[in-house]
């Protein structure tokens, strides 16, 4: 690769490292401003439109914010009142669940004094003791932290004041912002580079109505399933099921610890905590094979692996904001990973007799 077609990758490779370096270092902050930014790419199509009959696109920006914020007030006012008497019910529960799971592991204790020695039983329950001990201490420190935290409470009150501002100014603004990133791309590269942003618009896009349509199936199926068979709080498990879907695995596991407790506390046999265990075998099993195959996998072309890795890494880096863009991030850099390998495999680097020239291509472009 000569030096002048190093210049370029350099480039880029620094501007993504100084990207990264500035949102690690502001994450703290940066909920409100990424809502606003995902509720204004959800909505711009919507202004746009509005705009296209007339509407100056300031007035629009307010209207299709305003009827958006009514609807989500309205859900919030037609669920609330479902949900939180069962949720208040659930918590209240959580004692006699500790209880429950005291019991079990008293019966597993006794079951293992009679077929080991007594050592041996000894180190298990030390080990259980203190397992058990660790994550109790680790869930009141996160629940601790989250209720009192300063950033915590920053970020709810910033959720509340300043997402719809940012929103607002960005619904505004958004073709404009379009066009001046639009005016500093490379000229050489531009139609390549509107291209790949096409698709990864197109990909977010489908993500998003993928994932909107499987947190409503969820919430839906283990809120009747569940409501089917007996189970206390059964809507409100379904519809936190529903709202924590939106990250993968994170939403029937939660729900699947809780209803499989609530089921030993309430009923006392097996047999109904293997009803619930079934319904959620079931549930995960088309979801899985599905669902997110059919409304969200076709859409962002991500292997399983690479999700979890994601979640992993998203995480790590910024919190549970990481873990919600995780999955559309991974999406975003599958796109251009596939972009990249398509024109490597077309490139002299891959095979030095291709014809590069006449193909019009450089390496690194």
């Amino acid at each position: 690769m000569t030096t002048r077609r190093l210049y370029p990758v350099l480039f880029w490779l620094g501007v993504i490292i100084a990207g990264v370096v500035v949102l690690v270092l502001v994450q703290g902050i940066l909920l409100p401003f990424v809502a606003g930014f995902v509720i204004s790419y959800v909505l711009a199509p919507a202004v746009s439109r509005l705009e296209r009959w007339g509407i100056r696109r300031t007035l629009g920006s307010v209207l299709v914010l305003v009827l958006f914020m009514m609807a989500v007030a309205f859900v919030l006012f037609l669920l609330i009142p479902l949900i939180q008497n069962q949720v208040v019910q659930l918590i209240a529960k959580v004692p006699s669940l500790v209880t429950t799971l005291q019991a079990e592991i008293g019966k597993l204790m006794a079951l293992l004094r009679e077929r080991l020695p007594a050592d041996e039983v000894n180190k298990v329950r030390d080990a259980l003791g203190g397992k058990l001990g660790e994550a109790l201490t680790w869930l009141t420190s996160l629940l601790q932290s989250v209720l009192t935290s300063s950033i915590a409470i920053l970020n709810i009150v910033s959720l509340v004041v300043v997402t719809p501002i940012v929103t607002f100014f960005l619904l505004r603004d958004w073709d404009g912002m379009v066009a001046l990133i639009d005016g500093y791309l490379p000229r050489q590269s531009l139609e390549t580079v509107r291209g790949q942003a096409r698709a990864v618009s197109d990909m977010l896009v489908g993500f998003v109505h993928g994932q909107t349509l499987i947190c409503l199936i969820l919430a839906v199926y283990y809120g009747v399933a569940l409501t089917l068979v007996g189970l206390d709080s059964s809507f409100a498990l379904g519809v936190l099921i529903g709202v924590l879907a939106i990250v993968p695995v994170l939403g029937v596991s939660t729900g699947f610890v809780l209803a499989v407790g609530l089921a030993a506390s309430q009923y006392g046999t097996w047999t109904k905590v293997f009803i619930v265990t079934g319904i959620f075998l079931f549930g995960q099993t088309v979801e899985a094979n599905i669902l997110t195959p059919k409304l969200v996998g076709d859409r962002i072309h991500l292997h399983p692996v690479w999700v979890i890795f994601a979640l992993f890494a998203g995480g790590s880096l910024f919190g549970f904001l990481g873990v919600l863009l995780a999955v559309p991030a991974a999406a975003v850099v599958g796109v251009l990973i596939r972009f990249s390998l398509s024109r490597y495999r077309r490139s002299t680097i891959y095979d030095p007799h291709q014809p590069e020239a006449a193909r019009g291509l450089t390496p690194f472009r």
